[in-house]
């Protein structure tokens, strides 16, 4: 694992785009140009229609999901594949976590966040691959992730307790006083619950490659026969690895909670 992470860090550093401009002194380094959207059969005019790399970063994570999930699977052989070890590890471990966290009541949202947390991970991990784009690193794209699960639990709330739903912002266990003060702060932080989703998770992803992308330019910068550069890339690229899981593990955990609120909206 140690030498995958260093060869592909030395990737990193052979297509890190590093400019050197003969008209200034010194070293251009871009790490946002790596997240511009951009159409994929040329010209600058972007409409809602237009196919763009951010198109096909998500086609490609939706067909990574299909293979794995449905090929992978397909045999449902007793010695299981690689492949299959993979999804079924995957399908239990959203299953328990939906189950543990929401209740069993909860299961039966279960293919919807499974779908989430597969589309998220899946393009975090796409976006590890040098010269790919990160669709999650936009906040486009987890500004809709985030508005759907928002909106979904909004409406599984009132469809299943009616007015009732409401009783999630009022503290009854609190002083009779403090309930209304209380009602607002649950009120308002309700209400953020979609751009905090959609800010921790592309903000994340937009750091770190980022962060990556200023790291490799500075390593080849310093020659390729900088070792130390690229074994401090290596370090981070595996952080981006772990980082890429977590922000996918935070976001389906955190729907899982804010479903829980809707199916059990009592204090």
């Amino acid at each position: 694992m140690g030498k995958l992470f260093f060869y592909v860090a030395l990737a990193l550093v052979l297509v890190s785009g590093v400019i050197f401009a003969p008209e200034h002194a010194g070293l251009a380094i871009h790490p946002m140009d790596q997240f511009t959207v951009k159409p994929l059969f040329g010209g600058d005019h972007i409409a809602w229609y237009t196919p763009t790399n951010v198109t096909l970063w998500m086609f490609l994570a939706v067909l990574a999901i299909f293979a794995l999930l449905v090929i992978g699977s397909s045999s449902r052989s007793i010695v299981p594949s690689r492949g299959q070890s993979v999804a079924e590890l995957a399908y239990g471990f959203i299953y328990k976590m939906v189950e543990d966290v929401a209740g069993k009541d909860a299961v039966k949202f279960f293919p919807y966040i499974i779908t989430l947390f597969m589309f998220i991970v899946v393009s975090n991990f796409l976006g590890l691959i040098p010269m790919s784009f990160t669709t999650t690193s936009h906040f486009a794209v987890t500004g809709v992730l985030a508005v759907v699960v928002f909106v979904a639990i909004t409406l599984t709330g009132f469809i299943l307790h009616g007015g009732k739903f409401l009783g999630l912002f009022w503290v009854s266990s609190a002083p009779l006083a403090l309930r209304p003060v209380l009602a607002l702060i649950e009120v308002i932080s309700y209400f953020v619950r979609p751009v905090s989703l959609c800010i921790r998770l592309a903000g994340n992803i937009m750091a770190g490659h980022a962060v990556l992308k200023v790291f490799a330019g500075f390593a080849g910068a310093l020659g390729f026969a900088s070792f130390l550069p690229i074994f401090a890339i290596s370090a981070f690229y595996a952080l981006e690895v772990l980082v890429a899981f977590i922000q996918a593990y935070v976001f389906t955990i955190l729907t899982c909670v804010y479903l829980k609120d809707a199916l059990h909206p009592s204090h």
